[in-house]
């Protein structure tokens, strides 16, 4: 077993009914920047879902994040009260070696789908397992062209604009890593 273990929170992540109230409340009260807004559209058990996914930051460059579906049925699915749902989940930050090293423990546990699954989201792969008590933890490793000073300063930049975007209906996505 490997001495190396996750070295931070990458992102929490849960469900909003209302993305601009969520994103006044922790931006404008608690004082955590909106540092990256992803609109997109993946194939997820079965269907084609389409979000949007805001994070807002915290000092260590962890973050708080939240979805808010484009389909009621969805948001009544995934949404509030907290379902069993794979859109609320820890999400911890991992390099490479330590996120294969991980994989190769939950295979050689016996953990198979669909209680572990792997989605290359482009700025970032992301194993998911349930623990013992049905809790989802994801171990994500960023890409490295998506995690460049440039690249973030880009996402920081366009982070109201493309939450405006989205929550006026435009639902396309803006995910140039895939």
């Amino acid at each position: 077993m490997s001495a190396r273990r996750p070295s931070r929170l990458h992102h929490t992540a849960y469900v909003s009914k209302d993305l601009e109230k969520t994103r006044a409340f922790y931006e404008e009260i608690i004082g955590l920047p909106l540092v990256a807004t992803w609109c997109e559209a993946d194939e997820l058990f079965g269907e084609v879902r389409t979000y949007c996914h805001c994070f807002f930051g915290l000092e260590d460059g962890s973050a708080l994040a939240f979805f808010q579906f484009a389909s009621d049925r969805d948001q009544d699915i995934f949404g509030p009260p907290m379902p069993a749902s794979p859109f609320h989940h820890i999400a911890l930050s991992v390099d490479a070696e330590t996120q294969r090293a991980i994989e190769a423990r939950i295979e050689k546990a016996g953990y198979r789908a669909p209680d572990t699954y792997v989605l290359e989201h482009g700025y970032c792969r992301s194993i998911y397992v349930k623990d013992p008590n049905d809790m989802i933890v994801e171990l994500t490793c960023d890409a490295p062209k998506a995690v460049t000073p440039e690249a973030e300063e880009a996402r920081r930049k366009d982070a109201h604009r493309e939450l405006a975007r989205w929550l006026s209906g435009d639902h396309t996505s803006n995910n140039t890593y895939r």
